[in-house]
């Protein structure tokens, strides 16, 4: 309930008829988005509270990206690098709802900042693995690009 000052005040404010429709209505702050509502929140949670319980990395990301994408509402799909941000931001605006995670933060962001240059050679009479090699050949146009969402 609003204080009864600020009721007769936008009652004052407004016409005849709105004032005291204004003071009859209670003045409720708007409801905020906690973090566990959001596809980012969620994700955060499911990643830090994995972590938390000594997964590594690799099934924690999984699990968390894999909710982020489910849950968005987006048309079009969350990339990996986004997803990141994502939980980043989550945990560090709200570092009390997620305690003891920003430990955890910078594994999600390793894997980007390797270059690819740095990966181990495939021993001798191998087959070179495809996946997170750098940039990808589009058959139909010839035109290069880095997989955004090989990750």
């Amino acid at each position: 309930m609003a204080h009864p000052a600020i009721r007769r005040a936008l009652a004052a404010l407004l016409p005849a008829g709105l004032g005291a429709v204004a003071t009859a209505l209670p003045l409720l702050p708007a409801a905020a988005d906690t973090p566990a509502d959001t596809p980012a929140g969620k994700g955060a949670q499911v990643y830090c509270f994995m972590r938390g319980a000594g997964n590594n990395h690799e099934v924690s990301w999984t699990a968390a990206y894999s909710l982020i994408k489910r849950q968005s509402a987006s048309l079009f799909k969350t990339s990996p690098e986004h997803a990141a941000v994502m939980i980043t931001e989550a945990v560090v605006q709200n570092p009390g709802t997620f305690p003891d995670c920003g430990r955890y933060l910078g594994s999600l962001f390793e894997r980007a900042a390797t270059p690819p240059e740095a990966a181990a050679s495939p021993a001798a009479g191998s087959t070179p693995s495809t996946q997170g090699s750098g940039p990808t050949r589009i058959p139909t146009s010839g035109v290069t690009r880095n997989d955004r969402y090989n990750y």
